[in-house]
């Protein structure tokens, strides 16, 4: 008897989810996402990771710019608004973050509801102009081969290892108010041209 060859894929849906989904839906195969313990992020990455505070303001400070999105595919059902974006510093336009987000729109109040389905602003900024109460607690931290897709969404030349977290935002009651996946680009990496 001949012994069965079997390949094993690791089990990543819980840390790549929703960005999953997104793959799934166009026919993407997603890239072999490791999750990695804190202290093996590199950094700068780890500094912009590792924590728990929201990856907008991270973003803002360690840029020295405001940030707006880029939404690539969208969908909402059953009250969740998924989003799969690019996010951008507003002085150059700089692709700082690639990412997907599942948000439970109603626990968000109306106004802020709104801005959101509108996607000009990053979730982090909207939290902060609404003052929403939430903890963000980070499940797990990834280093992501990167494929063509991730390649062109971040304008880069290449397909380098990426890094990246699976965090969770929940309102001061616990509810999960967003499931986010946020992968950044190499600090040096040049732009594609």
């Amino acid at each position: 008897m001949h012994p069965v060859e079997t390949t094993t894929t690791p089990v990543i849906a819980p840390y790549a989810h929703p960005l999953d989904e997104f793959y799934a839906q166009s026919g993407r195969v997603l890239p072999r996402i490791e999750v990695i313990a804190p202290e093996r992020v590199p950094q700068p990455y780890r500094d912009l990771l590792v924590h728990q505070g929201d990856m907008t303001p991270t973003l803002e400070k360690f840029h020295d710019s405001t940030i707006h999105l880029e939404v690539l595919r969208r969908e909402e059902r059953a009250g969740h608004y998924f989003r799969e974006v690019v996010l951008l510093t507003d002085r150059e336009d700089k692709r700082v973050e690639f990412g997907a987000i599942k948000v439970s729109l109603e626990l968000f109040p109306s106004s802020a509801r709104r801005e959101i389905l509108e996607e000009r602003l990053p979730l982090g900024a909207l939290l902060a102009k609404y003052k929403i109460g939430h903890t963000s607690r980070p499940k797990a931290f990834l280093r992501v081969p990167c494929d063509q897709f991730i390649a062109d969404a971040l304008s880069l030349s290449g397909k380098p290892i990426l890094y990246g977290r699976r965090n969770t935002l929940r309102d001061l009651e616990g509810r999960p108010l967003a499931e986010i996946v946020e992968i950044l680009p190499p600090a040096n990496q040049p732009i594609a041209k």
